[in-house]
């Protein structure tokens, strides 16, 4: 893993040399564009307004205009330059309670390694964090803008999260939303009893990208020249008249598949259970 940035935590008056480094990476099918005519791939060039001519990368400068066709060259410097302390700073602000942030902030995940010499003021920060059960809010610049982000903990990573700035964050007062009164107290509870039916521990392991497999296969059904097999259907809406009713269905199918799809890990922390269960109470008796 290749770390994008180096520079310190700062928490209160202790900085703390860390590394960033990307927690999240993109699992997809790499798809190429092509001119529908005779399926020739496409080519992005950067092509100068002046002449017509294409630039390298290498060649290309960022510029502010200042005036209608003046503009004014930023280099790496500039950029570091602007707020040296900022360009290499984590600035924890303040701290709070997780559960106070809306989901909706957050954007991106990073992991921090601490650097060899901060080794100890790493894992005070760590467990600090873990003890609380605080996040830390912090200012930090990357890829020359200002963000703001979340330092919590997972295992023994520290990781900070970037946010989204309320400015970014769209209003849905125009969405035309259903009020409260819609549905009855009747339906409210058939609907927590399907919502509890459902609820597991959440394990992540268990969540696949099975989209890309299909559309793999897909692929190769039509480079062998076979017909591809449509699969699953658009799913209709619930009609409120069938709603208790498609309810109530919901419930009888989740209790069978509870009974009948139990995984092998499943059956066994099930045997577990009644083990232990069954030890309890003959300890008990004696």
């Amino acid at each position: 893993m290749k770390s994008i940035w180096s520079g310190a935590i700062s928490f209160g008056l202790v900085n703390i040399p860390v590394k960033l480094y990307s927690a999240t990476g993109d699992d997809y099918i790499d798809l190429d564009m092509l001119a529908k005519q005779d399926l020739s791939p496409i080519r992005y060039a950067r092509i100068a307004v002046s002449d017509g001519r294409e630039v390298a990368f290498k060649d290309i400068v960022k510029g502010y205009e200042i005036e209608k066709g003046k503009y004014i060259v930023l280099n790496e410097e500039d950029f570091k330059n602007a707020n040296v302390r900022k360009n290499n700073l984590i600035e924890i602000v303040n701290f709070v309670n997780e559960e106070e942030i809306d989901s909706v902030y957050f954007d991106k995940p990073y992991f921090l390694e601490p650097d060899k010499n901060a080794v100890k003021p790493y894992a005070l920060l760590r467990e600090a964090l873990r003890k609380s059960k605080k996040t830390g809010i912090a200012t930090f610049v990357l890829k020359h803008r200002e963000h703001i982000g979340a330092i919590k903990i997972s295992g023994d990573v520290i990781i900070l999260n970037q946010l989204r700035y309320t400015s970014n964050i769209r209003s849905a007062d125009q969405l035309n939303l259903p009020g409260k009164s819609t549905v009855s107290l009747k339906e409210i509870e058939m609907g927590i009893k399907l919502i509890e039916q459902l609820t597991e521990k959440f394990n992540p392991a268990n969540y696949k990208d099975t989209y890309v497999d299909e559309l793999k296969k897909v692929i190769e059904l039509k480079a062998k020249g076979k017909p591809v097999e449509v699969k699953g259907k658009i799913s209709e809406a619930t009609h409120v008249k069938d709603l208790m009713s498609v309810i109530k269905a919901s419930l009888e199918s989740v209790k069978g598949r509870k009974v009948q799809d139990r995984s092998p890990v499943r059956q066994l922390r099930t045997i577990k259970k009644q083990k232990a269960v069954k030890y309890k109470k003959l300890k008990h008796k004696i």
